[in-house]
């Protein structure tokens, strides 16, 4: 018999009963099958059992145990982990508000202490998130503005990989200044050049928090990685606030020149009114926030697409034939996606195995709600599992291998998938899609245009190592390759 804990997650047998009628059940059952979540031991809880290098592989694995919910001990603090497209796509779109907060992770806590929009809370975040996606649009967010500053980057990026004259290198830090130069324009209004020291710095910073918050010791409050990821948020923190004071000085209202030009223009408008909002503490957490995301996921995107073209170059002549049959050797732009379906179809692909964020960020509930007849208090963290919609066996035909025929129709037109959200859904999804998926394309196929990409001589494409590194995110190990220029693009 399944015994009920106050915090248990209850399971109702169906019937149509109140939440104070549920609250008071003391057997959880299904179907007559009881309840079982995994058992977890004292003090630890169930962190024994995980992959702490790769939890949402363990969570992967319990999910075909347990089914599609289940709850798990990470340390003190109980977890629902929801899996699958159904069950995710049900929780975060018709349940949207009630799993639509973002619950109180020790380590982000620490960071960001409610802040921002990643890791805000209530009122803060909405405010912060309403104000961010009115200033990216406003500031070319899917327009054509920002698809120019793209393509510039596009051509200072090929231009480095030109340097190299085919020979080896690696690419992860270039790809990541070129990426993040993208986003540095609409937060501060000006490019770095890709050799600058305080640029290269910051990226370091945001690199190293990255790989940090991913280890295992990050669980130990006391440990030095948390020690190590503070210090470099104070760092980064502290370039916000010497940029910002600089714009302060020279601002003007009838011109702003950047995310932090609107910020303090609006700061300006509402004075006291919004300085619950609109104070500086809120504009360092989102500048950070914003960089961040706009960098590090969408540049570890575009490393996986060199690799699994070097690891597939069937795969990659086929693009490269596309791009010279509907482009020539003019620059790829936005409106010829819907000419490309193969292209597409690849980076939509690329996206789906990189599973960047396999757990996504952390929710919680904001009320009691009962979701698929699972009684689920107010406050619940809440895991929605997005490698597991990324790699459903009821979604994908081959879930575990790269296959672009997941998005083609048997005609080669592109076919949306309902399956298909890196990005989420719902509420909190990244507020940076839009740019994400321009800039995923306009790199992609600027690059692929312009070079063969090939792993460096004595290395074999079928010998690739695609075991991802260890890090927050899911980010390819380093590897060196070869960018040798197409014929067409001499």
């Amino acid at each position: 018999m399944a015994r009920c804990e106050p915090d248990v997650l209850i399971v109702t047998n169906g019937n149509q009963q109140s939440i104070m009628e549920i609250k008071s059940i003391q057997i959880s059952h299904v179907n007559n099958s009881f309840l079982q979540d995994p058992n977890p031991w004292p003090v630890i809880g169930n962190l024994h059992i995980l992959n702490l290098k790769r939890p949402y592989q363990t969570m992967l694995e319990l999910s075909k145990k347990y089914g599609p919910i289940y709850s798990i001990q990470m340390g003190p603090r109980k977890v629902l982990v929801l899996s699958g497209y159904e069950t995710v796509k049900d929780a975060l779109v018709n349940y949207g508000n009630q799993f639509g907060e973002r619950s109180q992770v020790p380590i982000f806590e620490r960071l960001f202490d409610g802040k921002g929009i990643a890791f805000a809370h209530g009122e803060t975040w909405k405010t912060m998130r309403r104000f961010s996606l009115t200033t990216l649009r406003n500031f070319g967010m899917g327009k054509q503005i920002i698809e120019d500053t793209i393509i510039a980057e596009c051509q200072h990026l090929i231009q480095s990989f030109e340097s190299h004259k085919g020979k080896p290198f690696e690419i992860k830090r270039v790809l990541n200044a070129s990426v993040a130069n993208v986003i540095v324009s609409v937060l501060l209004g000006k490019r770095f050049d890709y050799q600058d020291p305080q640029f290269l710095r910051l990226l370091t910073l945001i690199g190293e928090n990255i790989k940090l918050i991913g280890q295992p010791s990050i669980v130990d409050l006391h440990a030095l990685s948390h020690k190590k990821v503070l210090r470099n948020r104070d760092e980064l923190f502290s370039f916000i606030r010497m940029t910002f004071l600089e714009h302060r000085h020279n601002l003007d209202k009838n011109d702003p020149r950047s995310l932090i030009d609107a910020f303090l223009i609006r700061q300006q408008e509402e004075n006291n009114t919004s300085a619950e909002y609109f104070n500086e503490e809120n504009l360092l957490a989102l500048v950070s926030n914003l960089f961040t995301a706009g960098t590090e996921t969408t540049a570890s995107t575009l490393r996986w697409g060199i690799i699994l073209m070097m690891r597939y170059p069937e795969v990659q002549k086929k693009v490269q034939d596309e791009i010279i049959k509907v482009v020539g050797s003019a620059q790829p732009r936005i409106k010829h996606r819907t000419q490309m379906p193969y292209t597409d179809a690849v980076i939509h692909e690329i996206q789906r195995v990189a599973n960047i964020l396999p757990t996504s960020l952390p929710h919680e509930t904001t009320t009691d709600v009962v979701f698929k007849n699972y009684y689920i208090p107010k406050g619940t963290e809440v895991i929605t599992l997005l490698t597991s919609v990324l790699r459903d066996q009821t979604q994908w035909e081959t879930p575990d291998t790269f296959n672009p025929a997941h998005f083609l129709s048997p005609k080669g037109r592109f076919v949306k998938k309902e399956a298909f959200m890196p990005f989420a859904v719902g509420r909190r999804m990244c507020a940076g899609e839009p740019l994400a998926k321009m800039e995923l394309f306009l790199f992609f196929t600027s690059l692929m245009q312009k070079f063969t990409f090939q792993p460096p001589p004595g290395v074999s494409h079928l010998d690739l190592d695609l075991t991802p590194d260890i890090g927050f995110t899911i980010q390819p190990k380093p590897h060196k390759i070869c960018a040798l220029l197409q014929a067409s693009a001499f």
